[in-house]
């Protein structure tokens, strides 16, 4: 099957989520590329301000409609869910968690501030832990306890990505730490739009900080020892946000200032074979989640 179109997206974005495919088979390494250009195409979809707000809602139902064709042996018109589609069938690939993906970017259209960590949560599950979910079938597991693994870890990436990006998320109006804490650490939404660091906003940002750890710890905990082998590339993206996240905490969480929080190319290929070497020598634990 040719990815074409797939291949071309993952290779423009330079996320570190494409960069943990290079471990991966190559037939698997197809197979995430299409599912990282299907969740590249619908967050774009969010994130152009451009469009009009109605526009971008009609065109993530017809990402919607497009994809539930995919999953039910229909014929799709999008470049990307055509060759989303083998893949689907291949590794049975459940259109819920294609739908449940979508609910959250729509979160995005309609949503600017979030009153709880739960609402949070919530999110972190729609955008990141449905795509593990939707991850963990294509790289092959079996312990059920893999589940659990993936919503553990996608949602402490990202609490990680959210406090990495806090002064990105103010410039579209967007605040997704969540507003009783900030109340309790007497940050107001102004001082976070304004991009004003202070000693509460160390402390919030710590206290969300420490729910990313939580996350770490509990996806360390639950992978399945006989299905690490299979896990590498999320493995290697936990190592590389456990980085960001170290290196956040060392910055005492001020992103208002300084160059954009980013790993060097050359810590992400040591990383990487840190990562390899590690599973090649039979280390049972993760290399994040520790004190």
């Amino acid at each position: 099957m040719n990815h074409a179109v797939s291949q071309s997206i993952t290779r423009k974005s330079a996320s570190n989520l494409a960069l943990a495919f290079v471990l991966l088979p190559r037939p698997k390494r197809a197979a995430m590329a299409a599912l990282y250009a299907f969740c590249r195409e619908v967050d774009d979809v969010a994130d152009d301000e451009a469009p009009p707000l109605e526009a971008r809602r009609a065109q993530l139902a017809a990402w919607r409609h497009d994809v539930a064709a995919a999953c039910n042996g229909g014929q799709p018109r999008f470049a990307v869910n055509l060759e989303l589609q083998p893949v689907i069938q291949h590794y049975r690939l459940p259109f819920e968690h294609f739908d449940q993906l979508i609910r959250g970017v729509e979160m995005d259209l309609d949503i600017k501030r979030y009153a709880t960590l739960a609402d949070l949560e919530q999110y972190c599950y729609r955008v990141a832990s449905v795509v593990g979910l939707l991850s963990i079938e294509i790289f092959g597991y079996r312990n059920p306890a893999c589940r659990p693994y993936a919503i553990h870890l996608g949602r402490a990436l990202q609490l990680t990505n959210i406090l990495r990006d806090v002064q990105t998320d103010a410039e579209r109006g967007r605040i997704y730490l969540p507003l009783d804490q900030m109340h309790t650490c007497g940050v107001r939404p102004e001082d976070v739009l304004a991009g004003r660091y202070s000693e509460p906003y160390r402390q919030l940002a710590t206290w969300l900080a420490e729910q990313a750890r939580s996350h770490y710890r509990a996806a360390r905990a639950t992978l399945p020892a006989e299905d690490r082998p299979a896990m590498i590339a999320a493995e290697l993206m936990g190592a590389v946000y456990w980085q960001l996240l170290r290196r956040l905490e060392a910055r005492q969480f001020d992103v208002f200032h300084g160059p954009p929080l980013r790993l060097s190319r050359l810590r992400k290929l040591a990383l990487i074979l840190s990562t390899w070497a590690r599973l090649r020598a039979g280390v049972a634990t993760p290399s994040y989640g520790c004190p």
